[in-house]
């Protein structure tokens, strides 16, 4: 069986579980995230967004009027969210008394090449959605995998590298991702799976779920419903 997590991470500060440097991400700002949930839901929408790190989305969805609860399994991550309830826990393990507008699993996450994982973040967003809410996931789109090398961008005062691409199966993809910020170094290594629309598909289904449709022409932006 494959573990729970294939993410490692090295830099000064603290690392989380999956291998996020949190002083990094704490440098972070959004790219436009926010408003693409923004524009999909009910205005003043109650959200839980899983996996919310240092708040770099939870923020900005505060600002545009949402009721944010933040949930992550890093301490150190939620001391950086101000203004949103916090949860500490795995994502798998949630199981609060209520439900939300919209569950909102993004940076990637379900991209996880366990497929047992996979299903386990999908339950949990089933049971935490309302009946007629919607879960939004960000996700690579398939042909995403058949493309991706070794990059290098420079900007904000930041450069962000991609190194060591193997694919060791079919739909598996191994990279090393390298963040530089003034002299401070970061490195986070990973595995993610490709996944097809119809397979995608299968396993919202297997949880209870109905993939809807994309939000924006490159399908990175997955929208379910409860089945």
């Amino acid at each position: 069986m494959q573990p729970e997590r294939i993410y490692h991470g090295a830099g000064p500060g603290p690392i989380t579980p999956d291998g996020c440097a949190v002083d990094y991400y704490a440098t972070l700002s959004p790219d436009g995230e926010p408003e693409v949930v923004h524009a999909a839901i009910p205005g003043g929408a109650a959200i839980l967004e899983l996996g919310a790190g240092v708040g770099r989305i939870t923020h900005a969805l505060l600002a545009l009027g949402h009721e944010v609860v933040a949930v992550d399994e890093s301490p150190e991550m939620l001391a950086h969210i101000r203004g949103a309830e916090t949860v500490l826990s795995r994502i798998q393990d949630l199981s609060l008394s209520r439900r939300f507008d919209v569950v909102l699993l993004m940076s990637y996450v379900i991209d996880t090449a366990d497929d047992d994982l996979c299903r386990a973040f999908l339950r949990t967003c089933r049971r935490h959605v309302a009946p007629d809410g919607c879960v939004i996931f960000q996700r690579q789109p398939p042909e995403w995998y058949d493309t991706v090398g070794p990059s290098e961008t420079r900007g904000d005062g930041r450069v962000v590298r991609m190194t060591d691409v193997s694919r060791p199966e079919p739909d598996l993809l191994d990279a090393t991702m390298e963040y530089v910020v003034g002299d401070r170094r970061w490195t986070h290594t990973f595995v993610s799976r490709r996944r097809t629309d119809d397979r995608f598909g299968e396993l919202l289904r297997g949880a209870g779920l109905t993939m809807e449709g994309f939000l924006g022409g490159d399908r990175r932006w997955v929208r379910a419903a409860p089945a």
